[in-house]
Parts: structure tokens; C-alpha cells; sequence
């Protein structure tokens, strides 16, 4: 039986939609859903559920330690006579031949006096041309050199600031009666970090160190208190906020200019005694004996094995006055005739020409020491009043 013939198919205009299309409101309906979940995440979606957060209570302090109050109040005290110290260099252009100046390095230093002189360290400002001072009111100062004492690491400027904006130091200790343990302060620039105070103990007493010219700085105060490059010149105090010494150098068996707990300061005895010197006369006067000592490798040729030989004492001076004999030398015979040989002053030993200038420190002149002394077989005890000399030749 023939069966009815299938009908064409109708075909439509339009384009039938891919698989994966999806309808307008579904799209809105998942971007939503992504919304919500991000706002979740992000917390917001709960903030109609807990209280928003609060800062926390701040709970009251209470009182300062004593300690502490005693530090802050050394710092309020002495900073403001606490200064930094700029060191200037000429350089010249190569090409415009012009001369400029140019920071070659800066230490600290602090207030002496209202006429504007500044204690720090000799070698802050050594082969510098200029320097400039800051004060703690951050105002600038150009500065001159009075005087300096490169044996004990001190120097002394002085600038042309108005007395009311000059705060000297408050309070000078001494370092006759110091003791290890007890608690110091160093306020410097560290760095160029003007105003930073470090705490520590002294660590050691009587110590020795050697100065730009290579003479010994002796009676040093060892502390570790923190002091680095820019700490130089700056002052030591004592718990009871006084200068006790000039913060001078760092010890670092690693060669790095950073501090690591081994500082040293020239005791204040010294800066008191050396500072009024360096102010009057720009220079310290040595005080002695007027002798020509033999120089010690020829001592040792000559069979001189310890003490000071005199090579010659000066015509009309009080150790000529006193009978010190000097070296004579028979010309024909080419023989020496030794001198006196300086054994001990004051009983303490000399071995050196640098024992002997160091036994005459902080003497005055007039004051009368006692020179035991070797002469042929015999030790005598010659008392020889100092005098102001030019220099110690040796």
C-alpha cells in the first residue's frame, strides 16, 4: 500500500541559538550570586550582622620611673649645650680653577662658656679649613680656631653667636673620684643624627690611648656606651647630669667604623685643666725642665739600659740652678763623660722621654718635683722647680 508522501520541511529565517548561550536574566542572576560571595569574603556582606569594630581602650600609663625620669631630665638639660660640628675643605675645579668648599667630615662638641667657645675633639677638625658650627635652635654659625692640643685630642673654637643663644654646659664633674659601674650618658651626632643620647657604664678606668700625634692619652674613661662616627667631641655625664669627659674615640678590633661596646673619653680633669690654657694663650704651655735629652737608641749604644740620659741643661735655667749635670765629650780623646741620668720623679718611674713629659702634666709652673737621679755610681734626689719652656728637646 503506497504510503501518503512525507511533507517538506518548513525552514525558519532565524538562526538557531548555540548549546552554550545562556539568557539574558541568567547572566544577571550568576553575576549577583559573584557579587554576594565577594562582599561576604570582604566581610561587608555581614556588617548588618555584628556591631562595626572599635579602637581599642587605651589603657593609662602610670608614672615614669624614676630612672627614667632622672634620664630625661639629664638630656633636657645638656642637649641644649650639645652642638654639631662641620668640617670644610677647599677643592678647586679642574676646569674653572674656582675654589669650593666642600664637608670633609663632623663630630660633635658642646658650649664652654657664653662667649661662644666650643670643646670637641682635635681631630674633628684637624687639616680642616673651615668649620661651622650647629646649635641645638638649628642655627648656623661660622667658626674659628682658638687654639688646639693635638697630645690630648682637644680643641677649642670659638663663634660670634649672641649670648642668648649660647647654653654652656651646666655642670663640670671630676674624674678623680669615678668608678666602674657607675652609669654615663654621651650626647653627640651620630652619624649627623644631631640630639641622640646613648646610656651605659663606665667599663674601665686608667686606660691609655694614642693621639693624632701619636702620644699617649693616659687615664682614660673606658665605657660602652654606645658611640659611633659624628659621637667625637661630644660630652660624658654622670648620673648627676655632669661632664665627666670628651667622648674621643671607638676601639674596633674589626676595622669598622661602627661602634661595638668599647668607646673612650679624655677624662674632664684633663679638658679643665688643658680648655683655660687653650683659650689664654691658643696653646698649652709646656711646663718642665729646660734639658736636651740623649735620644734613646744611643742611650742603649751608650750602656744606658733604663731612665732618661741629659744630653744638656740650659745655661741660667732651675735645672741648672739645681745642679743637673749634662753629657761631656773629651774631643781629643773622643770619650763621653755621661750626664745625669733620670731615674724617677716624684718616686714614680721614668724609662722615656714621653715618662718624663707625662710626669710634668698639669703642673704648674713653680711647683717643685723631685728628680731621682744617677750620677756616676750614686742616686741622688734633686729638687728642680718647673718653668714654662718651649718645648721638651729630646
Amino acid at each position: 500500500m503506497d504510503r501518503d508522501p512525507v511533507p517538506d520541511q518548513q525552514y525558519s529565517t532565524q538562526r538557531a541559538a548555540p548549546p552554550y548561550a545562556v539568557s539574558g536574566q541568567l547572566v544577571a542572576v550568576l553575576l549577583c550570586a559573584v557579587a554576594l560571595l565577594m562582599a561576604r569574603n570582604a566581610g561587608l556582606f555581614s556588617t548588618w550582622m555584628t556591631p562595626p569594630a572599635a579602637p581599642r581602650p587605651i589603657a593609662p600609663r602610670g608614672d615614669l620611673a624614676a630612672s627614667e625620669k632622672s634620664t630625661i631630665e639629664i638630656f633636657q638639660s645638656v642637649a641644649p649645650s650639645v652642638v654639631n660640628i662641620t668640617s670644610l675643605s677647599l677643592k678647586q675645579d679642574m676646569r674653572s680653577r674656582n675654589l669650593f668648599k666642600v664637608p670633609r667630615g663632623s663630630g660633635s662638641g658642646f658650649i664652654w662658656d657664653d662667649r661662644g667657645h666650643i670643646v670637641t675633639n682635635y681631630h674633628v677638625i684637624q687639616n680642616a679649613n673651615e668649620a661651622r658650627v650647629t646649635l641645638a635652635d638649628n642655627s648656623r654659625w661660622e667658626a674659628r680656631l682658638v687654639g688646639y692640643e693635638a697630645s690630648k685630642d682637644l680643641a677649642v673654637l670659638r663663634i660670634d653667636a649672641p649670648a642668648d643663644r649660647l647654653r654652656p654646659i651646666p655642670r663640670i664633674g671630676t674624674s678623680d673620684d669615678l668608678q666602674v659601674g657607675q652609669n654615663v650618658f654621651a650626647i653627640g651626632s651620630p652619624f649627623g643624627l644631631d640630639q641622640s643620647l646613648t646610656t651605659g657604664v663606665i667599663s674601665g678606668l686608667g686606660r691609655e690611648i694614642e693621639s693624632t700625634d701619636r702620644f699617649p692619652i693616659d687615664g682614660v674613661i673606658q665605657t660602652d656606651a654606645s658611640i659611633n662616627p659624628g659621637n667625637s667631641g661630644g660630652p660624658l655625664l654622670d648620673s648627676a647630669g655632669r661632664l665627666i669627659g670628651v667622648n674621643t674615640a671607638i676601639y674596633n678590633p674589626t676595622a669598622s667604623s661602627f661602634s661595638v661596646g668599647i668607646g673612650f673619653a679624655v677624662p674632664v680633669d684633663t679638658v679643665n685643666f688643658y680648655v683655660p690654657e687653650l683659650i689664654k694663650h691658643g696653646r698649652v704651655l709646656p711646663v718642665g725642665i729646660a734639658v736636651t735629652l740623649v735620644d734613646e737608641s744611643v742611650e742603649r749604644q751608650l750602656g744606658v739600659e733604663s731612665g732618661v740620659l741629659l744630653w744638656d741643661v740650659q745655661e741660667g735655667s732651675q735645672a741648672a740652678k739645681a745642679g743637673l749635670r749634662g753629657t761631656t765629650l773629651d774631643r781629643l780623646a773622643g770619650i763621653p763623660t755621661l750626664g745625669d741620668i733620670i731615674v724617677a720623679v716624684d718616686g714614680k718611674p721614668v724609662d722615656s722621654p714621653v715618662d718624663l713629659l707625662r710626669a710634668f702634666q698639669q703642673k704648674q709652673p713653680g711647683d717643685t718635683v723631685e728628680l731621682t737621679v744617677r750620677r756616676d755610681e750614686r742616686t741622688l734626689t734633686v729638687p728642680v722647680p718647673l718653668e714654662t719652656i718651649e718645648r721638651m728637646e729630646h
